[in-house]
């Protein structure tokens, strides 16, 4: 293990052993409503076919600013959590469409602002190698996710991020993964 500075502390990295006995490479997804979502996990489970492993989908509830009441928390939660288990649903009748039925995947959901959600599942499980995640289609920009990754705690993760373009097709995609 190696300390690394994180957010101004030093913090433990452990080291990945997705390449070890009894363990298995992870691709890790975040998962929303977003376009730019089919194409990361497209790709994903595309490396993950040419190489092993699985997928972890993750799917991150992000607390209401205004949470005065215990039951309005709980009320948002458990939507939340309906809503991420119909995306999980979706994106894995989506793989299955498109031939990616042998792919194995996980599915996650955390609470809290998505690069410290984020940033806690890399550092709990070990055998995650790489994050995915899909540029925004349209000219604003790369999308919030990335743009709030690209400049603040990128650089500190311990595994690779790779940044699918959301525009491709899945031919495309399964070109170049």
């Amino acid at each position: 293990m190696r300390l690394r500075p994180w957010e101004g502390k030093f913090r433990i990295m452990k080291k990945r052993r997705s390449f070890e006995a009894g363990h298995r490479r992870k691709f890790l997804l975040v998962i929303d409503e977003s376009d730019e979502v089919n194409a990361a996990v497209y790709y994903a489970a595309s490396r993950v076919q040419h190489s092993g492993g699985s997928l972890v989908m993750l799917y991150v509830i992000q607390p209401q600013e205004f949470q005065h009441w215990i039951g309005v928390r709980q009320v948002q939660l458990e939507e939340e959590t309906t809503k991420a288990k119909a995306l999980f649903r979706l994106y894995r009748r989506k793989l299955n469409q498109a031939g990616f039925e042998d792919v194995h995947s996980e599915e996650v959901i955390g609470e809290g602002k998505e690069s410290e959600e984020i940033r806690r599942i890399i550092d709990e499980d070990e055998d995650i190698a790489i994050l995915v995640l899909g540029a925004a289609t349209g000219n604003e920009g790369p999308g919030p996710l990335v743009s709030s990754l690209a400049g603040t705690v990128a650089g500190t993760f311990p595994v690779p991020v790779t940044v699918v373009p959301g525009h491709l097709t899945l031919e495309e995609i399964q070109a170049l993964a």
